[in-house]
């Protein structure tokens, strides 16, 4: 039986998939609905779910966020009010990309496309690209330019608003409902996410090395790796060392 979970923050629309599903793919196991990104992330690392449907918009981490950082055989479905997303889904490897709201038959299709996918991977194979979606992709990507890069900063805190310079943050990291920007001076707290800072970042500056972790390059002073060959990074003027998850562990192989 294929085990799999669903987060979404709107419980309807969690409980009409999870009803859809059980009358399109009746030998389908949901085996947890999560209202928000992290307890989805946590319970994906717990219970190894063969599938995630995620929603994108969530509370805490994003969908892509959580794509991001699962570092078991879970595949993605992502499930979404926005099409604007679908390039970044292409990027996690996604199997489909739903958008609500949600049609039987559209969700008729979506089964016929991941079920052999996954046997395909159960049996140590990968499946091989979809060419509708890359035709998808492909019209999605030739979009406007890349705006321009972010270079500011601003965190309120009480009555005063500070604006940082980004080259001045070390790291920056996904903590419950906000975002720490951390610099040498202390660290401020931001609505921003993670996937959106991602965004606006210049990339040959800022790296992302876990789902919730953006650091600044120019304050990486070194790696180290422990009995388990995990890898974490020492940066300069923060006593902290960062973990790396396994996704992004491949951006230092030439350091």
């Amino acid at each position: 039986m294929t085990r799999a979970l669903i987060a979404d923050d709107e419980p309807h629309l969690a409980q009409y998939l999870q009803e859809q599903l059980a009358l399109l793919w009746p030998e389908l196991e949901i085996v947890h609905i999560a209202r928000n990104g992290n307890e989805a992330a946590a319970c994906i690392e717990a219970l190894e779910p063969d599938l995630a449907f995620l929603d994108i918009q969530m509370p805490g981490l994003s969908g892509l966020e959580v794509a991001q950082g699962i570092e078991g055989d879970t595949r993605v479905v992502f499930v979404t009010a926005f099409d604007t997303y679908a390039v970044e889904a292409f990027d996690h490897a996604a199997l489909d990309y739903l958008l609500k709201p949600l049609k039987s038959e559209r969700l008729a299709r979506m089964i016929s496309r991941v079920k052999p996918a996954l046997a395909l991977q159960a049996a140590g194979q990968l499946a091989p690209p979809d060419a509708r979606l890359a035709q998808v992709l492909e019209q999605l990507t030739r979009g406007p330019a890349t705006p321009a890069r972010l270079r500011f900063i601003r965190a309120g805190q009480a009555e005063y608003v500070h604006q940082i310079a980004v080259d001045d943050v070390l790291f920056f990291q996904a903590d419950d409902k906000y975002t720490v920007v951390q610099t040498a001076g202390g660290e401020h707290l931001i609505r921003t996410t993670i996937a959106e800072l991602a965004e606006q970042l210049d990339p040959d500056q800022f790296w992302q090395v876990h789902r919730a972790t953006l650091i600044n390059l120019h304050y990486l002073e070194g790696t180290r790796r422990d009995e388990t060959s995990r890898l974490f990074l020492r940066i300069k003027g923060h006593p902290r060392e960062l973990r790396v998850s396994r996704a992004y562990v491949h951006l230092f192989k030439a350091m």
